[in-house]
């Protein structure tokens, strides 16, 4: 005759049970923005960066896009994260917004489909490009893979002189480009005021 099984080593199983169940549904809500990201400080000798002041500055094609308008609100939130204070009468620094976008067709590594073979990459902007073509021997349709950047650069207001500039960018299939596009600016702002040399990887979790 088997044993019964103990009341609290049954308990135990289903509390490990569960608590594995919420990990793995805890790991599934979000997804990781891996962001290559280049910052370059430039400032001279006796100026901070610390807490300062700035304004937005538009290129001519950007005075009427709504675009840039949102793109702005996220890179305000960006640098308030790190001190940066926006402050339109009173400001120290302008700050130059930029950002850009495409989609293309992807191999089986969400590496871009050489056109000869298929792809193509067109479009620009917040919301992506279209793709067309297809390879030979590519399953159908291949998948969509999206390439965002965004950059800033900060200039000093009395000596117009570039002191801080940063870019960043993520390849990936996910098509929502509002939370991507905001990610990338938080991923840009990274390490300011005073960033490590060459290219890096910045890694920030958001929900899926």
């Amino acid at each position: 005759m088997g044993s019964a099984t103990h009341p609290f080593t049954r308990w135990l199983a289903l509390a490990l049970s569960a608590l594995a169940m919420t990990l793995l549904t805890g790991c599934a809500s979000m997804r990781l923005i891996d962001s290559d990201v280049v910052s370059v400080s430039a400032v001279p000798p006796g100026m901070s960066l610390q807490g300062a002041k700035y304004r937005f500055e538009r290129l001519p094609s950007q005075v009427h896009n709504p675009e840039a308008g949102l793109a702005e609100q996220q890179a305000q939130a960006a640098m308030a994260a790190v001190g940066l204070v926006r402050d339109d009468a009173q400001a120290q620094l302008s700050v130059m917004v930029g950002f850009s976008g495409n989609s293309f067709l992807a191999d089986p590594w969400g590496r871009p489909l050489n056109p000869i073979h298929g792809g193509i990459t067109i479009g620009s902007g917040w919301g992506g490009g279209s793709h067309i073509g297809l390879g030979m021997g590519m399953r159908f349709p291949p998948p969509t893979h999206y390439r965002r950047e965004v950059s800033l650069i900060l200039r000093d207001l009395k000596s117009g002189q570039v002191v801080y500039e940063t870019r960043a960018s993520h390849s990936g299939p996910w098509s929502d480009s509002v939370p991507i596009f905001a990610t990338l600016f938080q991923a840009a702002m990274a390490n300011f005021p005073n960033p490590p040399a060459g290219q890096r990887r910045v890694n920030i979790e958001v929900p899926r």
